[in-house]
C-alpha cells in the first residue's frame, strides 16, 4: 500500500513539474509572425487560405503569386519565399516625444491600421513592412506637430491623423502597402505644463462666468428699463382716455343740464303768462329770501347787509321790480315785430275811441 502511495506521488510529482516545463517553453517561444502564418512546404499541390497571398520563386527567382484555394506546384522547382497576410493589420505605435511649435514636448502613442495592396510589392520592396511603416509613421508624427502650437494639437486631432495618413501613403506606396488611418490614443503634456493649462481653463472658466453676469446684469437692466417704459406710457394712455371720458362725461353733463335749465325756463315762462302767474312768482322770490336770509352767517363772520333787511315787503318789491324791469324789453320787442298792416288795420278803431273820449269830456 505505501509503495502504491509513494508511486502516485512520484507520477503527480512529474506531471506538475512537466506541465511547468510546458509554461516556460511556452513563455520562452517567440510569438507568431503577424504577417504569415509560416513557410508552407511545397509537396506539389497546395490549399491556399483566404486572405492569403503566397509568393513563389521558380529557382530563386520570382515565379508568380498563389492565389486561395487549389494550386499545384512543382517540387524542388518552385519554393514558396513568402506568405502576405491581406487583411487589414493594427500596429501600436509606440510612445515618442515631440516638440511643438511653441517648444512644449508631448509624450504621444498611437494607433497605425493598414493593409497589404501589393503582394510583390511587399516582399521585395521592404525587408521589414511593419517595422518600416512603424518608424515612418514615428516620423511623420514628429513633424507634423512640429508644425502647430500646443492649443492647435489637442483642437486639430482630427486633421493631425489625416496629414499623417496622407505622409504615410506617399511614402508607402512603393511598398505594396496602404495606411487606411491613423489615430492618436494618448497625448502626455508635461507636469507644469499641464498645472497652466490648468490655471488658464479656470482663468477662462471664470472669465465665462464674469461675462455672463455682467450680460445677465445687462439684460435685467434692460428688462426693467423697458417694463417702466411700458408702464409710463400704459399709464400715460390710461390717464389721456380718463380725461377724454371725463371730458366727454363733463359736456353730457352740461348738456344734460343745460337742455333741463331751458325746459325749466320754458315751463317758468308758461306759468307766468298764465293768471296770477306775477302772484306766484312774488310767493317764490319772498320764500327765497327767507331762506337766503336764515342762511346768512353761518359760512362766515363778517356779513354785509342792507339798511332794510328787516323790510320783507320792500325787499320783495324791489325784487319785483327788477323781474319787471328784465320783462318790459321783451314785451316791447313783442310789439315792434308786430306788421305794419295789422297797425293800419287796427288804427281806425283808436281814432274812434279817442273821437269817443273827446266829445265825453
Amino acid at each position: 500500500m505505501l509503495s502504491r502511495v509513494g508511486i502516485r506521488a512520484r507520477s503527480g510529482l512529474g506531471l506538475l513539474q512537466h506541465s511547468q516545463q510546458l509554461k516556460h517553453a511556452a513563455r520562452l517561444a517567440p510569438a507568431p509572425c503577424r504577417w504569415n502564418s509560416g513557410l508552407p512546404v511545397n509537396i506539389g499541390v497546395l490549399f491556399v487560405p483566404q486572405q492569403e497571398a503566397w509568393v513563389v520563386e521558380r529557382m530563386g527567382k520570382f515565379h508568380r503569386i498563389l492565389e486561395p484555394g487549389l494550386n499545384f506546384l512543382i517540387p524542388l522547382l518552385d519554393r514558396i519565399r513568402y506568405v502576405q497576410s491581406l487583411k487589414e493589420i493594427v500596429i501600436n505605435v509606440p510612445e515618442q516625444s515631440a516638440v511643438t511649435l511653441d517648444n512644449v514636448t508631448l509624450q504621444i502613442d498611437g494607433v497605425l491600421y493598414l493593409r497589404v495592396m501589393d503582394p510583390y510589392k511587399a516582399s521585395y520592396g521592404v525587408e521589414d513592412p511593419e517595422y518600416a511603416v512603424t518608424q515612418l509613421a514615428q516620423t511623420t508624427m514628429r513633424s507634423e506637430l512640429g508644425k502647430l502650437s500646443l492649443d492647435r494639437v489637442f483642437r486639430e486631432r482630427e486633421s493631425l491623423n489625416a496629414s499623417i495618413v496622407d505622409a504615410i501613403n506617399q511614402a508607402s506606396d512603393c511598398w505594396g502597402i496602404r495606411c487606411l488611418r491613423y489615430e492618436i490614443k494618448d497625448i502626455h503634456v508635461p507636469p507644469r505644463v499641464k498645472e497652466s493649462m490648468q490655471m488658464q481653463v479656470e482663468a477662462e472658466r471664470r472669465k465665462r462666468a464674469t461675462v455672463l453676469e455682467s450680460e445677465g446684469t445687462r439684460e435685467s437692466a434692460i428688462n426693467v428699463a423697458e417694463g417702466q417704459k411700458q408702464a409710463q406710457i400704459l399709464a400715460s394712455e390710461a390717464e389721456k382716455a380718463e380725461q377724454i371720458n371725463k371730458a366727454a362725461g363733463e359736456a353730457n353733463a352740461m348738456l344734460v343740464k343745460a337742455r333741463a335749465k331751458a325746459e325749466a325756463i320754458q315751463l317758468l315762462a308758461a306759468a307766468l303768462a298764465q293768471q296770477h302767474g306775477n302772484a306766484a312768482a312774488s310767493l317764490s322770490v319772498a320764500e327765497q329770501y327767507v331762506n337766503a336770509f336764515s342762511k346768512i352767517a353761518k359760512d362766515s363772520n363778517t356779513v354785509l347787509l342792507p339798511a332794510n333787511t328787516g323790510d320783507v315787503t320792500n325787499m320783495v318789491a324791489q325784487a319785483l321790480g327788477i323781474y319787471t324791469t328784465l320783462t318790459k324789453p321783451q314785451a316791447v320787442k313783442t310789439q315792434d315785430e308786430v306788421p305794419s298792416a295789422h297797425e293800419d288795420s287796427r288804427s281806425p278803431a283808436t281814432e274812434m275811441l279817442k273821437a269817443e273820449q273827446g266829445s265825453s269830456s
